[in-house]
């Protein structure tokens, strides 16, 4: 399997505790998982998968903030926008390419982190997008490799073209109107980018009306629905000790939305 998975949502449907659900359940299935981690506010997604120090962001390696900004700044000047940058000089990049110190893990899972926002005034997030599109799109994967990346939250990502590498991108929902319209957003602008949007999982759920309710209200918005995850004390337990996500609690709605996505991207591998 050679996979790029985006997973996307708005800011505090447990979007990251869905990655590492998902990160589990392919290495239960004996794949490679490469984490990127491209949500430039978050903290805890290293944990979550049991790993004790985040690497060093990959903005460093290539030149740090203000180095990219400067890059983008004399493309605006030239007429190119930021869509004309390399930041790496070979054409590829595969998992063994990247520096220790920019990535943690084991050989079954491992984790890299574009950047995060660290002090105040320190401007917006955009040099990150832009790191995280090029990383991306040079980013190279192999038999039983995959990538899963914890996109920033929101929809302002789109904005940088970072699907455009990707095979498939989901979107989180958790059981408010917000996340709905969100989802609904998500869906237009992956497909009027021309990449893949293969449905929702459903996170934090407490009752089987709302599982109902916001099955309902996906199929009215043509949104496949991959699976539930239900509100497990297990994992807000887990993210209260900074301890790695149970993958035990979640292994079977974990499997079943893992074997729906792959249902999905199958399906539409074929009528393309």
């Amino acid at each position: 399997m050679e996979m790029k998975i985006a997973v996307c949502g708005k800011g505090g449907c447990g979007k990251s505790t869905v990655v590492a659900v998902l990160a589990y359940e392919f290495q239960r299935r004996d794949q490679q998982v490469l984490v990127v981690d491209s949500d430039e506010s978050n903290s805890g997604l290293h944990w979550m998968l049991g790993i004790e120090n985040p690497p060093k962001p990959l903005i460093d390696f290539v030149g740090g903030k203000q180095e990219i900004q400067n890059k983008m700044f004399t493309g605006f000047t030239a007429g190119s926008g930021d869509a004309s940058l390399s930041l790496w000089r070979q054409n590829e990049i595969a998992m063994d390419d990247i520096p220790e110190a920019h990535i943690e893990g084991t050989n079954r899972s491992r984790l890299v982190v574009t950047g995060k926002i660290g002090r105040i005034f320190e401007g917006c997030a955009c040099p990150m997008g832009v790191v995280t599109r090029e990383f991306l799109k040079k980013l190279r994967i192999d038999d039983n490799e995959m990538a899963i990346v914890d996109m920033e939250a929101g929809i302002e990502h789109f904005g940088r073209g970072i699907e455009s590498s990707l095979d498939a991108v989901i979107v989180v929902v958790e059981p408010s109107l917000e996340s709905l319209s969100i989802a609904e957003k998500t869906k237009k602008l992956t497909e009027s980018g021309g990449a893949r949007f293969a449905g929702a999982v459903i996170n934090k759920i407490r009752s089987e009306a709302n599982r109902k309710r916001l099955i309902q209200e996906l199929t009215r918005r043509n949104i496949i629905e991959l699976g539930c995850l239900q509100y497990h004390e297990a994992l807000v337990a887990d993210g209260l000790y900074g301890s790695p996500v149970n993958s035990e609690v979640t292994k079977i709605e974990a499997g079943t939305i893992v074997d729906r996505l792959l249902d999905v991207i199958r399906i539409n591998a074929r009528s393309v």
